[in-house]
C-alpha cells in the first residue's frame, strides 16, 4: 500500500474544503484496518460516503463486486473520475438526500464512510432509520456500517447508562436501537490532513434484523426518550412533565421500577426506558 507520504502529497495537492468539513485520511495503517474489519469481499456491494479523493476508493474497488461512492463536493467528483474502474459508480449527490435501498438492486450493502462530525446524527437516522421507523427502507439493504467520526461521538454511540452523562443520550438510543455498536480503534489526528483539533475513532455498527426492545408502542417510546434527554440539568419527573406527560402516571411510573422521584434520564438503561414508556402509556 502507498506510504503516508505520498497520500499527504496528493491530499495537499487537493485544495480541501473547510466548509464540507473535509479532512482526508492519509494513514495507510488505518485504512488497512478498515478494509479488514469491513471483510469485504468479491460478493460485497459497498457504499462509500464521502470518498474525498478516494485514497479509501482506490483499495475498496480491489476487492469489492461493485463500490458507489456518493460525494457531495464537485471538485472531489473530479478527482475519483481519474479512478477510471468498471467497478465504481459515482453519485454526486448530498447522502442525506439519496434513497440508499434504490442503489444496490435488492441486494445487501456494506457502509464504510468517514464523515463530517456536524451531521453524525442525520446520517445515522439516514441509514438505520428512526426508532420508530419499523420497516426503514434503507435499513433492510444494509448489512454492516464502519464509521470514522470524532472519538467523543464515537463514545456516546457505545455508551450505556453508567457511562459519563454526556455520554450517554438521544444519539446512544438512536443508534443501538437498530444496530450492535462497537468501537474498532480509535484514531490520531496526524492520520488526517489537514489534522483536526480532536481524535476521531473507527466504529462498527452491525445492522439489527430486530430493534432491540419489543414495544407496544415505538412513536411514544421515541416521544418518551426525547422528553427525558431534553433538558439535561432537570430531573428526568420534569423532563417528561416539561414534555406533556402526566404528573400522575410519572409518579406512579417511577414508583412501580422503584426509581428515586429525583433521577436524571441519563440514569436508566435503553431497556427500562422500554419499561417506562409501556407504563406511562
Amino acid at each position: 500500500m502507498n506510504t503516508m507520504v505520498d497520500y499527504l502529497q496528493r491530499a495537499k495537492f487537493f485544495r480541501t474544503k473547510k466548509r464540507l468539513g473535509q479532512n482526508f485520511l492519509v494513514n495507510p495503517e488505518v485504512i488497512e484496518d478498515i478494509l479488514d474489519y469491513a471483510q469485504i469481499t468479491k460478493d460485497d456491494i459497498v457504499l462509500e460516503i464521502g470518498p474525498g479523493v478516494g485514497f479509501v476508493t482506490e483499495q475498496l474497488v480491489k476487492y469489492a463486486k461493485k463500490v458507489i461512492a456518493v460525494e457531495l463536493d464537485e471538485e472531489a467528483i473530479k478527482e475519483l473520475k481519474k479512478l477510471e474502474c468498471d467497478n465504481l459508480e459515482l453519485i454526486h449527490n448530498d447522502i442525506l438526500k439519496t434513497d440508499i435501498s434504490e442503489l444496490s438492486g435488492g441486494q445487501k450493502i456494506k457502509v464504510v464512510a468517514n464523515i463530517p462530525y456536524y451531521i453524525t446524527s442525520p446520517i445515522i437516522a439516514h441509514l438505520l432509520g428512526e426508532i420508530d421507523d419499523l420497516t426503514n427502507k434503507n435499513r433492510a439493504v444494509i448489512e454492516d456500517i464502519i464509521l470514522m467520526v470524532q472519538e467523543e461521538v464515537a463514545h456516546r454511540v457505545v455508551a450505556t447508562e453508567k457511562s459519563s452523562a454526556t455520554q450517554y443520550g438521544l444519539l446512544t438510543i438512536l443508534s443501538q436501537f437498530w444496530a450492535d455498536c462497537s468501537i474498532i480503534r480509535v484514531v490520531g489526528r496526524r492520520s488526517f490532513y489537514p489534522a483536526p483539533k480532536v481524535n476521531s475513532a473507527l466504529i462498527s455498527l452491525k445492522v439489527r434484523k430486530e430493534p432491540l426492545l419489543k414495544l407496544n408502542d415505538y412513536t411514544f417510546f421515541r416521544r418518551v426518550i426525547k422528553a427525558a434527554f431534553a433538558q439535561r440539568r432537570k430531573t428526568l419527573k420534569n423532563c417528561l412533565l416539561g414534555g406533556g406527560f402526566d404528573r400522575e402516571k410519572i409518579t406512579s411510573a417511577l414508583q412501580k421500577m422503584g426509581l428515586d422521584e429525583n433521577i436524571r434520564g441519563e440514569k436508566l438503561s435503553i431497556a427500562q426506558f422500554g419499561e417506562l414508556s409501556e407504563l406511562l402509556k
